[in-house]
Parts: C-alpha cells; sequence; structure tokens
C-alpha cells in the first residue's frame, strides 16, 4: 500500500499525481510488496519473473518491458581482494534506471496516462523516454544544460522532447514542477523521485544478487543522488529476510562525491551542517542531488544501524573509473565512485562484498 508520509492519504484509485493532492506531501510504501520464492516465475523475462513482489503494476496489464534485468554479477581484485560488481550498465539503455522505469510506466499505462514529463541529469530521462515509446506514451525530459550530451541525444532519439535549463539541477526541478502546476489534469510528472512505484523494481536488483552469489552478501555498495536505488535495494533484502531467504542484512553503504554530499554530511555531522551542503560541479552528475526528497527513510537506514554514507574526493573518481576499466568494466564516472569507496571501507566490512556500478561509459560526455 502506498499512501502519503504527511497526512497517511492513501494513494488515489485514479490518476497518477507525483504528490499529494490533499497535503503536497511524498508518497512512499507504507506496506513494501513482499516476495514469495515460490511465486517467482522464471518464464517471464527479466525482472517480470518477480512479478508478484511489483504490485504497483496491475498482473491483469501487459508490463512495458524491454527485458531489463538479470545483470551480471562480475568478480574482480580490487586491493588484493575479490569484489562482486553488479554491472547494471547491461540494462537495455545502459543504466539501472530501467528497473523502475519498466514499472513506473507499467504502472502509468495501467492508470491510462497519454502524455508525461520527467526532468533528470541524463540517465533517468534516456531511461524514461526509452520506456515511454516502449508504452506509447509521449514524454518530454528536462535536462540541465551541462548534462552529458551522449544521455540527452539517447533521450530524443527514442522520440522524447528535450528542454534543456540553465542553472544547478535542483533548478531544473523547479522549473518542471511550475509546468506541471499549469497542466496538472493533463500531463503526468513521471518523477523518478516523487513516485514510489519504481522502488519494488529496484529491489529486484537485491533478488539478483543473493541468487547469483547464493546467499547474503556482506555489504553493498552503490552510488547515491535521490537514493531511490540504495532505498529499494535494502527493501528488497529485507523483504528477502521476512520471506526467509537470507538470516541476516547485509550493510548498506552509499557513496557521494565530496562536491554535492548532503546524505553523508546529514549521517555523519547533524542537520546543522546539512543546510551548508552545496552543490558543486562534480564529474559524478548522476550523483549531483542538494536535497534528496527521501532523507529520512534513508537516515532510518542508518540509524537502523544497516547502512551508512561515504564521500570520495573528486581528484579520485576518474582514476577510479580508469581502474575499473582496466579490469573490463567501462562505467561513467558516477559509477567509479565505488571504487575509492572500497579503498575506504574495504577492510571494515564482511565478504562478500558487492558493488554497483549503476551507469555504462558509453554514455558519459567525460
Amino acid at each position: 500500500m502506498i499512501a502519503c508520509t504527511n497526512c497517511g492519504r492513501p494513494y488515489p484509485e485514479k490518476g497518477a499525481p507525483h504528490h499529494c493532492p490533499k497535503c503536497g506531501g511524498l508518497f512512499d510504501w507504507k506496506t513494501f510488496p513482499e516476495f514469495d520464492p515460490a511465486q517467482v516465475d522464471d518464464s517471464q523475462p527479466g525482472l517480470w519473473r518477480y512479478r508478484q513482489a511489483l504490485s504497483a503494476s496491475p498482473l491483469e496489464v501487459a508490463p512495458v518491458s524491454l527485458g531489463e534485468g538479470r545483470t551480471p554479477l562480475v568478480w574482480a581484485d580490487c586491493l588484493g581482494q575479490q569484489v562482486a560488481f553488479k554491472c547494471e550498465f547491461a540494462n537495455p539503455t545502459g543504466s539501472f534506471k530501467d528497473r523502475g522505469m519498466t514499472v513506473l510506466l507499467s504502472f502509468l499505462k495501467s492508470r491510462g496516462i497519454t502524455s508525461a514529463l520527467e526532468d533528470s541529469s541524463g540517465n533517468a530521462g534516456a531511461s524514461f523516454a526509452a520506456y515511454a515509446a516502449r508504452a506509447g506514451i509521449q514524454a518530454g525530459v528536462y535536462v540541465p544544460v551541462a548534462a552529458s550530451g551522449p544521455k540527452i541525444q539517447q533521450a530524443r532519439a527514442y522520440g522524447a522532447e528535450i528542454f534543456p535549463i540553465s542553472g544547478s539541477r535542483a533548478d531544473v526541478s523547479r522549473a518542471l514542477e511550475a509546468k506541471i502546476s499549469g497542466i496538472f489534469n493533463k500531463t503526468a510528472y513521471a518523477s523518478h523521485a516523487w513516485l514510489p512505484q519504481n522502488l519494488p523494481g529496484y529491489a529486484t536488483a537485491a533478488y539478483e544478487i543473493v541468487e547469483q552469489i547464493g546467499g547474503a552478501p556482506g555489504a553493498v555498495l552503490c552510488p547515491v543522488g535521490q537514493g531511490g536505488f540504495f532505498l529499494g535495494l535494502y527493501r528488497g533484502f529485507v523483504a528477502l529476510q521476512r520471506a526467509g531467504v537470507i538470516t541476516t542484512l547485509p550493510r548498506m553503504i552509499g557513496v557521494q562525491s565530496r562536491a554535492c554530499a548532503p546524505l553523508w554530511t546529514l549521517a555523519n555531522a547533524g542537520y546543522s551542517a546539512y543546510g551548508l551542503v552545496m552543490e558543486g560541479p562534480t564529474v559524478a552528475e548522476g550523483i549531483r542531488v542538494r536535497a534528496p526528497l527521501r532523507t529520512a527513510a534513508l537516515m532510518r537506514i542508518v540509524e537502523s544501524g544497516h547502512g551508512e554514507f561515504l564521500a570520495v574526493d573528486e581528484a579520485e573518481i576518474l582514476p577510479g573509473r580508469d581502474q575499473l576499466a582496466r579490469r573490463g568494466l567501462y562505467v561513467e564516472p558516477t559509477s567509479a565512485v565505488v571504487w575509492p569507496a572500497l579503498a575506504q571501507i574495504l577492510p571494515k566490512i564482511s565478504a562478500p562484498v558487492v558493488a554497483v556500478l549503476t551507469g555504462s561509459g558509453l554514455k558519459s560526455g567525460q
């Protein structure tokens, strides 16, 4: 069940509002979909074999799919230790966003949505455009002027209209929210940050990791901007534990660029320092988010003792990308933040360790 985190209002049975129509609050899962290993259907493509755990999409509606999921888990040496790299760049549009978009666009299609807008620094916009095209939904994507050219070209190739916005990543979101306020009843704001329907899609990466390893990992690292993938992964592991598939939860480690590290700042220095965080320039453009919407839910993972956030220096990111490339893993700079993070944390965490590589280097302008 999805409800407003502020007033408790259930998500409406019609339409696709991105926030609560009553109070403007953020929607989230009040009860996250359960995982039942007996209902995994291997006859279904990709992550849709977990369809019973993707309850945001009605079972009677054919999913909007491009074959996402079942991404490789590749083991490689890191500082003398074997680390498993979850290659999310192998998804159809080249990033982890496809796991969320296949569920989100399936939901929008089930609600009769024919036109939708999204704002993105790149990967989410490209993924949204692809799945909107697959669903027959007219798409528009608001992007920062400085966003990576290949990602914008990719979104445009799928038929989306591109709206470049000057200023910060936050300015892009504000521009789209202002636009949506005037056409609220005509076009959906298919926000990967505001809408929670994508979170069960991200949880499927946890299901796959446990299948591929043959049990629970000791720790999982991934880049964090808005934090939806991190949150979905964690909830996926919790669902597995509740189902009796695993007995312990992995240590969840979110990685940010020090140039824009609100979650790391909040977790380590509190709210007084959080207000001083800047949206500084970084090659890790995909995680340049000054004020993640689901900060409260992310902090609860830290408070539970199951998670933490790290920050890496800008000078470490591109060398990290090069180290991954030398191991045959060509990723964009945003993904590469996990390499210097591993150098920080590897001696302190339990094996097996999984590092998520979120986006392809073929999409980077760097």
